[in-house]
C-alpha cells in the first residue's frame, strides 16, 4: 500500500467503530493495519470503499452458508461502502477448485445462465439493492483472449499455485491436476484488478484465492486489496460446513415452516457460533441472551428467537409467527392447517409403496428404515409393521416431525 496517501489520517471514534463491524466474527483480515487505514481515509474524503464477494452461479439456490459473507457485506454497505455482487459466469466455465480433492466438473453456459438468474434475486434478501453493484466476470475475462490469459499466466509460478493446499495434496496422492484450474485463481485474482477492489471477502477456503488478488492489483500498479475471511458455516448435522451435498442446509427460498423447524433443530451448542454468524443482534444483546441461558433460562427460548429472526428476514414476521405457531402444533402431535394432497390408486396398497408414492420416502427400503425407527404414523397412530396394507380411503401420512400428506387412495 502507498504509505504516504493513508497515514496522514485520524483515527476516529467512528474508524474504531467500523473496524469493530468489520471484525465481528471473522477468521482473519489481512493485513488489519492496511484496512485501517483505508477506513481512517475513507472517513476523512468520503469516498466510500469498493468491497467485492464473488460467488460462481454452480448451484441455482443460495443457502444459510451462502449468507455469512452476505451478512458481513450488508454490515459494510450500512457503513457507507460501496459493493459490488459479482457473479462469476466466466469463471464457474472453469469450476472453483477450492477444497476439492478432485477436478470440478464444469457447468455449461446454460447451466450457468439459468443459475445466475436467481442468484442477484436471493442476495437482496441480504444486501440493499440500491446500493449494490452487480458485476458478472464474463465482463473482462472474455475480452482476455489467448494473448491476455498468457501474460495472466505469466504473473504467477507453478512452485507458488502448489503450495496450495488442495493441489498439494491432490499432487502428493496421485490424484489428477488439470492445467485449466491453475487459471482459477488467476483469474479471480484478475477481477481484482478490474473492480480495483480495496477489501475481498471470502470463506475460509478462499484464502488463496483472495490473496492472489493482491498479488495480482500490485503487478498492475494498483493498491492492494485487503483479505476478510468468513468462518465456514457449520450445516444441521453439526459436523460439516453447509452443503447441499451434504444435505445440512436451509436454502433462503425454502418455506418459512421448514427454515424455522430447521434452525430449532441445530444443537444448542452450535446455536451461539449462529448467532455470532448469521444474526443482526448486536455482541452485547448476544452475550446478554446467552448469560440468561446459562443463568438457568430455557436455551430453547433463544433458538425460537433465532428461528423467527432469519424466517422473518427471508420471510416476514407474520410468516415467521405462523411457522412458530405450526412448529407448536406439530411438538403436539397435530396436523399442519395445509398439506399435500396426493391422489392414489391400487388399494389395498403396501405402507413402504404408499409412502414411496406420497413422495414421502425416496424408496421402499428408506420407507422400511424409517418404519423400522418409528418415523411413520397413519392418522396419527405409529406404524410398525413394514407388512401393513391400507384399504381405499383417506389418510393423512407423517414421515417424522415435518412431512405430512392427505392421501385418497382408490
Amino acid at each position: 500500500m502507498n504509505q504516504a496517501t493513508v497515514t496522514t489520517f485520524p483515527l476516529t471514534d467512528d474508524v474504531r467503530q467500523a473496524l469493530e463491524v468489520t471484525l465481528r466474527g471473522v477468521d482473519e483480515l489481512l493485513p488489519q493495519d492496511d484496512w485501517t487505514k483505508k477506513l481512517a481515509r475513507s472517513a476523512a474524503t468520503g469516498q466510500p470503499l469498493r468491497i467485492k464477494l464473488g460467488l460462481d452461479p454452480t448451484a441455482p439456490d443460495i443457502h444459510l452458508g451462502h449468507t455469512v459473507v452476505l451478512n458481513k457485506m450488508r454490515q459494510l454497505q450500512d457503513l457507507g461502502h460501496q459493493v459490488i455482487f459479482l457473479i462469476g459466469d466466466f469463471t464457474t466455465l472453469i469450476g472453483d477448485p477450492s477444497g476439492r480433492n478432485s477436478t470440478r466438473p464444469p457447468l455449461t453456459p446454460e447451466q450457468i445462465k439459468a443459475n445466475a438468474e436467481t442468484y442477484y434475486t436471493q442476495a437482496a434478501k441480504v444486501l440493499d439493492p440500491a446500493r449494490t453493484e452487480i458485476r458478472y466476470n464474463s465482463e473482462w475475462c472474455d475480452p482476455l483472449g489467448t494473448r491476455g490469459m498468457i501474460e495472466l499466466a505469466a504473473k504467477y509460478t507453478v512452485a507458488r499455485m502448489m503450495e496450495r493446499n488442495d493441489f498439494h495434496q491432490r499432487f502428493t496422492q496421485g490424484n489428477s491436476i488439470s492445467l485449466h484450474e491453475f487459471l482459477y485463481p488467476l483469474l479471480q485474482g484478475y477481477d481484482s484488478v478490474a473492480l480495483k477492489a480495496d477489501l475481498e471477502l471470502g470463506g475460509t477456503d478462499q484464502k488463496f484465492n483472495l490473496l492472489m488478488g493482491r498479488h495480482l492489483q500490485q503487478e498492475w500498479g494498483q493498491e492492494p486489496q485487503c483479505v476478510l475471511t468468513m468462518p465456514l458455516l457449520v450445516g444441521l448435522d453439526g459436523v460439516d460446513k453447509m452443503s447441499k451435498s451434504k444435505h445440512n442446509y436451509i436454502g433462503i427460498t425454502e418455506d418459512a415452516n421448514s427454515m424455522f423447524a430447521k434452525v430449532l433443530s441445530i444443537s444448542d451448542t452450535l446455536m451461539w457460533d449462529w448467532y455470532t454468524l448469521l444474526s443482526f443482534k448486536s455482541l452485547a444483546e448476544i452475550a446478554a441472551l446467552k448469560r440468561e441461558v446459562e443463568g438457568g433460562r430455557n436455551p430453547k427460548d433463544a433458538k425460537v428467537l433465532l428461528a423467527k429472526e432469519i424466517t422473518t428476514r427471508f420471510h416476514s414476521a407474520a410468516a415467521a409467527d405462523a411457522a412458530e405457531a405450526d412448529f407448536h402444533n406439530r411438538s403436539r402431535g397435530g396436523i399442519p392447517d395445509e398439506i399435500p394432497e396426493v391422489q392414489l390408486s391400487g388399494a389395498p396398497l403396501g405402507i413402504g409403496a404408499l409412502l414411496k408414492q406420497a413422495n414421502l420416502a425416496p424408496s421402499t427400503s428408506e420407507a422400511n428404515r424409517l418404519i423400522d425407527g418409528g418415523g411413520v404414523r397413519v392418522d396419527g397412530s405409529v406404524v410398525s409393521d413394514r407388512g401393513l396394507k391400507l384399504d381405499a380411503g383417506s389418510y393423512v401420512l407423517q414421515v417424522g416431525k415435518r412431512k405430512f400428506a392427505r392421501v385418497q387412495l382408490d
